[in-house]
């Protein structure tokens, strides 16, 4: 069994911003896949479903980012996780608009959805897609990632988004090394 977390923050006042493309990620697996996302528990909103034949649940933590761990570590602990068949989608500033990272381990790096759930399950050897967002060169990083994304950056995310699901499904079919071969960059 896979658990897919998209990370982002509820309610409709964020629902087209940069912090939620994970959420917008996972919402494109359950249509890609015929899972309805629409089971409150784990303090998350999450679907059942299958993805190349393998178990999977689609996540959408209900906590605000800053305490998206909260959900995981629930999930985790639930269904006894074996650490490579969880994997996180975020929002990263430090990777290029429209760019995907996929790593099979690491840090948080500046992102604090992802530093509660380390924080949380004490281990960060779980694959993650990190789906870039760019950095502004201005603007507060708090005001960046809860603006929308506008103009000609709407196309970008949207492929970004696309490529970020079909990575997820990668991992699932496949393998983590072949999704990072085929989407890194």
């Amino acid at each position: 069994m896979y658990i897919v977390v998209g990370l982002g923050n509820p309610g409709n006042k964020y629902s087209g911003t940069r912090h939620n493309v994970g959420f917008h990620t996972i919402d494109l697996l359950a249509e890609r896949n015929g899972i309805k996302v629409g089971k409150l528990k784990f303090k998350s909103l999450y679907g059942e479903g299958f993805i190349a034949g393998e178990k999977v649940l689609l996540v959408k933590p209900q906590t605000y980012m800053n305490l998206s761990g909260q959900s995981v570590i629930d999930l985790v602990n639930f269904y006894k996780m074996d650490m490579k068949n969880l994997i996180v989608i975020y929002d990263d500033i430090d990777v290029k608009l429209g760019s995907l990272r996929i790593r099979e381990k690491g840090s948080a790096g500046t992102h604090n959805g992802m530093k509660s759930i380390i924080y949380l399950l004490q281990r960060d050897d779980f694959p993650r897609i990190r789906i870039g967002v760019g950095r502004p060169e201005t603007e507060d990083l708090g005001d960046y990632v809860l603006s929308p994304f506008i103009g000609e950056e709407i196309p970008v995310i949207k492929d970004v988004i696309q490529r970020a699901a079909m990575a997820a499904e990668t991992i699932i079919q496949k393998e983590l090394q072949e999704a990072m071969n085929k989407y890194n960059g």
